[in-house]
């Protein structure tokens, strides 16, 4: 073989390497993405936040976010009643984030903490550390994610109160 082909081989070489690289780093960026929400809407974070965290629109399909705005009255045994306008306004948001993935496809349930989802992403989580005192619920987010309230539910910040 002679030096120019060796030179070809070398330079093709060097650019699929390249290439593989940066699929990787585009790839785990984008896992590491996978676990964030940007979607905000003040009314949404105020009315919805007051209670528990502001879960991402993301997180259930539109229609059950319609189900669960439509039954404020009962909203998980407690009555979160709003005026028709802010009702308006918070499902608007919700429907045009809501979720539409993996996360959300197939969702039957109301209760993001039910969904296969919700259920794989915290398969490890031991059942007694629902019942830790700061903890209380799977549904208290914040509990073990400290950046929830910023959407970001990524496993670098994960701290389990003992």
């Amino acid at each position: 073989m002679d030096n120019e082909t060796k030179r070809m081989l070398f330079d093709a070489m060097v650019w699929i390497t390249s290439l593989l690289v940066m699929l990787i780093l585009l790839a785990q960026v984008a896992w590491a993405e996978s676990n964030r929400f940007g979607a905000t809407d003040p009314k949404w974070k105020a009315e919805c936040g007051s209670c528990h965290i502001a879960y991402p629109p993301q997180l259930l399909p539109a229609p059950a976010w319609r189900r669960i705005m439509s039954g404020l009255d009962q909203h998980f045994g407690t009555d979160a009643s709003l005026d028709s306008r802010s009702v308006a306004q918070i499902g608007a948001f919700l429907d045009q984030h809501a979720g539409s993935g993996k996360r959300a496809r197939g969702a039957q349930t109301l209760r993001i903490t039910e969904s296969a989802w919700f259920r794989r992403e915290h398969d490890e989580v031991p059942a007694a550390t629902w019942k830790l005192p700061g903890v209380k619920a799977p549904s208290n987010c914040a509990a073990c994610h400290t950046t929830a309230e910023q959407g970001d539910f990524g496993e670098r910040n994960i701290r389990v109160p003992r």
